[in-house]
């Protein structure tokens, strides 16, 4: 015959699972706090370099533009059009993303030996600014045309602000993203990167572009408003 049980054991046999399941729902609560926790604290210290970032930003682009104002007029004005063409078709037309996208991927496709960057060059780099840099210095090896410097110029300006601008989007569409921290510090950082790799081309085309005297003078200028910044704070 099979044993038969008390209702007092049976009664006692059924609060055990809840008793369990308590203690599992507090240790997942308290795990989340922490992670929840964690998150933010990671995320104020990222706000914190972010506002760091900012003067970086503003010293690239005074460096860049007392450079860049060197070079022919004509030909500034063709970078400035591309940029200008772009905003246009974006705005009130079409927005690109399909061409933003292609180049995501075959980043994706370059970096694939090493995952780390799979996920980081297709927001980094340029990679359509970067094939017109090259595809200019090929050609201009036997091509000797004022058309040459006109279409690449229009079409890096282009690029250029194709990409930073889904860029800024796609880090901006992330959720969770506490004080926008995330948003803030790694558009900065693309920004200021993408400005270097401009300069860094002009100076190859353009002798009168110079990358060192960019880099001597955004961190100059970085540097006296870090100064500054630091003296207003701390020394009275």
């Amino acid at each position: 015959m099979a044993k038969k049980e008390f209702p007092e054991k049976q009664a006692l046999k059924g609060k055990e699972k809840p008793a369990q399941n308590d203690v599992g729902g507090l240790s997942g609560d308290f795990s989340s706090k922490i992670s929840g926790l964690s998150s933010k604290v990671f995320g104020i210290i990222k706000f914190i370099l972010a506002i760091i970032l900012l003067p970086l930003v503003y010293s690239s682009v005074v460096s860049f533009i007392n450079e860049f104002i060197l070079i022919d007029k004509g030909l500034q004005q063709i970078f400035y059009n591309g940029i200008i063409s772009f905003l246009v078709i974006y705005l009130f037309i079409w927005e690109p993303v399909v061409i933003y996208n292609k180049g995501h991927k075959l980043l994706e496709i370059m970096f694939s030996f090493f995952k780390p960057m799979v996920n980081v060059a297709p927001f980094l780099l340029p990679i359509y600014t970067i094939l017109f840099f090259m595809i200019y210095g090929l050609l201009a090896l036997g091509v000797k045309s004022d058309w040459l410097i006109e279409y690449t110029l229009f079409l890096i300006g282009f690029s250029s602000i194709l990409h930073l601008t889904f860029s800024a989007k796609a880090i901006r569409s992330k959720k969770g993203d506490f004080l926008k921290a995330n948003y803030i510090f790694g558009f900065s950082f693309i920004f200021i990167l993408n400005l270097a790799l401009l300069a860094l081309g002009f100076s190859f085309i353009f002798k009168e572009f110079s990358f060192v005297n960019f880099c001597n003078v955004s961190f100059t200028i970085f540097r006296n408003i870090f100064l500054a910044v630091f003296k207003q704070l701390f020394l009275f």
